[in-house]
C-alpha cells in the first residue's frame, strides 16, 4: 500500500472511529415504568449511570485526542461529552482548540454557544451562534440554538424569525418546532402552539418535552383529559421527568381522579422530596405517605 493510501485508510478509521463514539455519547437510557408508586425514602436516579457513561466516553474520546492532536473533530466530540457531563470549563477549553485549528468550524463554535446558554452567559452564547451562523448560513440547527437564546430573553419576534429559518431549512427539525411553539405558548397562542407540538412530537415520538409542553397548552385550554393524555406519554418516554410527573397530577386532579393524582405526585417525590409543587398537590388530593398508589389503568 502506498503512503497516500495508507494515510486516507487511517483518516477514514479514524473518522468512523469518532462517529461510533459519537453514537455513543448520544445514545440515553431506557428506564422501566412501573404500575405503581409509593413514597419512600432515599430513592435513585440514573445520575450515577449517567456520570459513569459520561467517564466511559471521556477515556476513549481523549485516547483518539491523543492519537490526533490536530484533529479539531476529536476535540469538537470530547468537548461534548464534557458539556453533557456538566464539565464545562474543559468542554470550553476542547471547543477553544477545535476552534483554533480550525476557525471555520460552525459545529464548535454552536457547541461552544450551548455551553455558554448553560453557564447563563447569553452574550457570548449569541456571539458564537452569529458565527456559526456566518460560516454556514445553512446550519439549521444554529438557527435553533440562537433562537432558543432570543426565546429566554423575551425577545419573540426574534426568536420566531430563527425558529421559522430552522424550520425552513430542515422542515424535519422537531426542536424548532417545539421552541416554536413554546413562543407562542408563551403569548397564549395556544392552538398554534399545539399545532407546533403535534409536529415535534411526529418528528420525534419518544422524547417528553413536546408532550409535557402540548400538555400544558390543552391545560391552558380547560382540556385536562387531552393533558393527562400527554403526560402519560411524556411520562412513559421518561420516567425521570419530575415536571411531567407533577404535571399529571395537576391534569389527573382537574378530572377528579384523586387515586392518579395522588401516584402522580408521589412519584415526583420519590425523585425530590423537597419539590414544593408535588409535596403541596400531594396534601391536596389526601396523599398518604406509605402507601402504593395505581399510577396506570
Amino acid at each position: 500500500m502506498n503512503t497516500a493510501m495508507d494515510m486516507g485508510l487511517r483518516n477514514a478509521i479514524r473518522r468512523n472511529a469518532i462517529r461510533r463514539l459519537a453514537a455513543v455519547a448520544a445514545a440515553g437510557f431506557l428506564m422501566a415504568g412501573c404500575q405503581t408508586v409509593g413514597v419512600g425514602v432515599g430513592a435513585g436516579s440514573d445520575d450515577d449511570d449517567l456520570r459513569y457513561a459520561a467517564s466511559t466516553n471521556l477515556q476513549s474520546l481523549t485516547e483518539v485526542v491523543q492519537r490526533n492532536p490536530n484533529d479539531p473533530q476529536a476535540y469538537n466530540m470530547r468537548g461534548s461529552v464534557y458539556g453533557r457531563a456538566g464539565q464545562y470549563q474543559e468542554a470550553l477549553a476542547d471547543f477553544n482548540r477545535a476552534i483554533q485549528i480550525d476557525p471555520n468550524y460552525a459545529q464548535a463554535y454552536a457547541n461552544r454557544a450551548l455551553v455558554h446558554q448553560k453557564m447563563r452567559r447569553s452574550d457570548q452564547a449569541l456571539a458564537d451562534y452569529n458565527a456559526a451562523i456566518r460560516i454556514d448560513p445553512s446550519y439549521s440547527a444554529a438557527f435553533v440554538g440562537r433562537g432558543t437564546v432570543y426565546r429566554l430573553q423575551g425577545q419573540a419576534n426574534q426568536a420566531l424569525a430563527d425558529f421559522n429559518k430552522a424550520i425552513e431549512l430542515k422542515p424535519d427539525n422537531a426542536q424548532a418546532y417545539h421552541n416554536r411553539g413554546l413562543v407562542y405558548q408563551s403569548q397564549g397562542q395556544h392552538k398554534f402552539a399545539i399545532d407546533d407540538f403535534s409536529t415535534a412530537i411526529g418528528l420525534a415520538p419518544n422524547v417528553s418535552e413536546p408532550f409535557v409542553a402540548r400538555g400544558m397548552s390543552y391545560m391552558a385550554l380547560n382540556d385536562p383529559k387531552m393533558a393527562a393524555d400527554d403526560f402519560d406519554e411524556a411520562v412513559t418516554a421518561d420516567a425521570g421527568n419530575i415536571d411531567a410527573w407533577v404535571a399529571r397530577g395537576q391534569a389527573y386532579e382537574k378530572i377528579g381522579d384523586k387515586e392518579k393524582a395522588a401516584g402522580s405526585y408521589a412519584k415526583a417525590l420519590n425523585l425530590n422530596q423537597n419539590y414544593t409543587a408535588a409535596r403541596e398537590g400531594f396534601q391536596r388530593v389526601g396523599g398518604s405517605f406509605g402507601r402504593q398508589y395505581q399510577l396506570f389503568n
